[in-house]
């Protein structure tokens, strides 16, 4: 390439939420917002509308793969996918399929959180899915750095980002957590986003949002290529 022609802008970061609510979705596409950085890549938050409403049972989880998978496929011009669901659903299957690097907001949040502190603690949105999360977490091998997972009760994905029934909730299981010997908090669902801020002034931790640490990651490998 000539040393006076620009390199040509990167691809989009795709954020796909793999469950129908397209309120979850604009809600991360907000809380984004902060990350379309001049000169950086686009970032599209994308709803996957034959998804249910919220990724729940492992059957969930596995549909939600093939469907991530298919997207993928669909979308050769994006430079990283996100993929907005704390389960990580299809992670493997969706590497298998693209050349773009994959972050999953699990491993990324849960990442991010260790690099900030020893011992971490999640909130989940509902007790169902913290088997699941637990089965990653020692896929990772850090399940030993856990100080614990504790569940919302009775809220919905797109009702854990807003409104003071859900943040009562998210203040309780947050300290908790911080009593339980967590130096850090990930929230352990994308709907949660809206959340992140006004809890982390809440208990004074750390509180990782899990969709912004996949962002960044994403976002600093595209600008290091790029360098």
């Amino acid at each position: 390439m000539s040393a006076d022609r620009p390199a040509p802008s990167p691809g989009p970061i795709l954020v796909v939420n793999p469950n129908s609510s397209q309120s979850v979705t604009d809600g991360l596409s907000r809380a984004l917002e902060r990350f379309r950085v001049p000169g950086g890549p686009a970032i599209e938050c994308l709803t996957i509308a034959e998804g249910p409403p919220g990724i729940i049972t492992q059957r969930h989880v596995e549909e939600a793969g093939l469907r991530l998978a298919d997207l993928a496929e669909r979308r050769p011009d994006a430079s990283a996918f996100v993929i907005a669901c704390y389960s990580d659903p299809g992670i493997d299957l969706v590497r298998s399929v693209t050349a773009a690097p994959v972050y999953g907001i699990q491993e990324a949040g849960v990442l991010s959180a260790l690099a900030r502190a020893d011992r971490i603690g999640v909130i989940a949105v509902a007790a169902t899915s913290i088997p699941r999360h637990l089965r990653y977490l020692r896929r990772m091998g850090v399940e030993s750095r856990l100080a614990g997972e504790l569940a919302l009760d009775g809220l919905s994905v797109a009702e854990s980002g807003h409104g003071e029934a859900a943040f009562a909730q998210l203040a309780d299981r947050g300290e908790r957590l911080k009593a339980l010997g967590a130096g850090a908090v990930v929230l352990g669902c994308a709907g949660m986003a809206a959340q992140r801020a006004r809890l982390e002034k809440r208990l004074g931790l750390p509180v990782v949002d899990p969709t912004q640490a996949a962002v960044a990651m994403a976002l600093g490998g595209i600008l290091a290529a790029a360098a």
